[in-house]
């Protein structure tokens, strides 16, 4: 089953889904702004992706300039922080089993159809 981190608001997570649909998946869709995921979730996202949390961070983001930019912290803090605050996760994540990519650019997707 195929899993979509998503944001309605957000172009790219947007137009992810539909690449989605269109390749003829109907993905579970989870609006991880109002179904934050677990700190043990995105533990496993990342080990999929094979990424250090980090490179799942939104780094544009007012929030992350504000509160977290120069500063370090371990792997787990970072974790928790994005669990603290799910709008630094980067958007779509699209988890297929035991793969998973980051949809920027969307196309990025289609490693998973």
């Amino acid at each position: 089953m195929i899993k979509i981190y998503h944001n309605p608001r957000c172009s790219k997570s947007r137009e992810t889904l539909k690449l989605l649909r269109d390749g003829g998946k109907e993905p579970e869709v989870i609006e991880y702004l109002k179904t934050v995921p677990s700190e043990k979730e995105i533990t496993k996202i990342l080990a999929i992706l094979g990424k250090k949390p980090l490179d799942i961070i939104r780094k544009g983001e007012f929030l992350f300039r504000e509160k977290f930019k120069g500063k370090d912290f371990e792997d787990e803090e970072w974790i928790k922080i994005i669990h603290e605050n799910p709008s630094l996760l980067e958007r779509p994540i699209v988890v297929d089993g035991v793969r998973a990519v980051i949809g920027r650019p969307p196309e990025n997707v289609n490693k998973l159809l």
